[in-house]
């Protein structure tokens, strides 16, 4: 079974915005090699999720991960992510398409924001 995971985030009309989106999937590449990574984004930036999707499944994907990169749970999680993941699944039946926790619910990633909070704190004495 081959996987990929879509970071999956709002986008802007500043192209500059998802340099930190771009980032991450470089680390993520890095980390996990044999894992296809690539960004999407909810408007106004490409691809789409559909186009990432659809770009995985032509890549031989049958196991899609969609990671939110967002930090909590508003209206785009509870309502337009579904709707946008149920015409994808629609779409491609045949592959398995898992979304993720938002990056607010994960004690980890509150964790490691706090510490870096704590070190900034702490540099600015």
């Amino acid at each position: 079974m081959s996987a990929a995971l879509i970071l999956f985030a709002h986008g802007a009309r500043d192209p500059a915005w998802r340099a930190p989106i771009d980032a991450l999937a470089q680390r993520l590449r890095a980390a996990l090699p044999q894992v296809p990574v690539v960004p999407a984004f909810l408007e106004l930036m490409s691809p789409s999720l559909a186009e990432a999707v659809a770009a995985a499944v032509a890549g031989g994907a049958t196991r899609i991960a969609v990671a939110p990169v967002f930090w909590a749970q508003g209206g785009h999680l509870k309502r337009d992510v579904p709707a946008l993941l149920a015409h994808v699944c629609a779409e491609h039946p045949e592959v398995r398409i898992d979304l993720w926790p938002v990056l607010g619910e994960r004690d980890a990633v509150l964790d490691a924001i706090a510490g870096d909070y704590r070190e900034l704190w702490v540099a600015a004495g």
